[in-house]
């Protein structure tokens, strides 16, 4: 068994997801699948590893001896992977695209120079929105996407990455907490409509009762580009703060700085995922491997 790693890989993934469903989505394989090469472990070892719970799995003891084991083959494995790309040392260019939050705010340039050190070949990135992400992926024309709109395809695999939040945000000093009855206190630089972001706070306001036709609507933008702008030039000196609804990333710095200032709306917190996406037949290929990898454990991070 020891050989094929493959199921020992969904053996970790379930375990770290807690879930066999969430492990199905990150493997970009079927439950069934999932749970018929757990069986297959089980059978081939002989004792159960995994007990599903309500609230998730817990391992077994045997199970928690088989996740140190594996967990030790798969860094051996990694190192290996390692080796192997700087003996082929091919000259290519690894594309990688990314949504224009995480193409401008979220990945920094110094991550694109260590991601070229780890596969030893130069990288480029393109930002695009992330239905032209996919794509583009879909054409091998992209090793690997960034998104922030989970734009699902049979053909990709999708790996959960980073937790991001849509925060209000002014130039003028607002509540840190705003009540549904204050956001009809201020101006609004809008999203235009069909956007994904604009999606998600009409179901967020709709569910808090709130209705934005009754908004004092300066105008309707398309991306957080347009929306920072506009909010920045706003008139400091009127009486009703102009606001609009970002990505908490997008205004980190001016935030810290005290250029912008950011609120959240009380009892409910608005949160989407990033999304690491590329092509299933890409699943095992060693660059898009140590790429992943090395996104996933947080080197990207802002």
């Amino acid at each position: 068994m020891l050989k094929d790693f493959v199921k020992l890989e969904t053996f970790l993934t379930v375990v770290r997801e807690r879930s066999f469903s969430k492990a199905s989505a990150k493997l970009g394989i079927s439950q069934p699948a999932v749970t018929q090469q757990i069986k297959y472990i089980e059978n081939y070892l002989g004792v159960k590893t995994v007990e599903r719970k309500k609230n998730g799995i817990r391992l077994t003891s045997e199970g928690d001896d088989l996740y140190k084991i594996a967990s030790g083959l798969e860094r051996q494995i990694y190192e290996a992977e390692k080796d192997v790309l700087k003996i082929m040392n091919k000259e290519i260019t690894f594309k990688l695209g990314a949504s224009s939050i995480i193409g401008t705010y979220v990945i920094p340039g110094q991550c694109l120079n260590t991601i070229n050190k780890a596969i030893n070949n130069d990288i480029k990135l393109s930002i695009d929105t992330s239905e032209y992400i996919v794509e583009q992926l879909k054409e091998r024309k992209l090793d690997v996407g960034l998104i922030e709109s989970p734009v699902m395809d049979n053909e990709l695999v999708y790996r959960e990455w980073l937790e991001d939040e849509l925060v209000v945000v002014s130039n003028m000093p607002i509540p840190r907490v705003l009540k549904t009855e204050e956001l009809y206190e201020f101006s609004w630089i809008c999203r235009e409509e069909g956007t994904y972001t604009r999606r998600i706070i009409a179901e967020v306001f709709e569910e808090l009762g709130v209705s934005c036709k009754k908004f004092d609507k300066l105008s309707e933008v398309r991306d957080t580009t347009a929306v920072l702008q506009t909010i920045k030039k706003a008139d400091k000196s009127s009486n009703k703060p102009v606001v609009s609804i970002i990505s908490k990333y997008a205004i980190e710095e001016e935030v810290a700085k005290g250029e912008l200032f950011e609120a959240r709306l009380r009892g409910y917190t608005m949160r989407r995922k990033f999304y690491i996406v590329y092509a299933k037949n890409n699943k095992h290929n060693a660059y898009v491997d140590n790429v992943v990898n090395f996104i996933l454990t947080g080197h990207c991070d802002s």
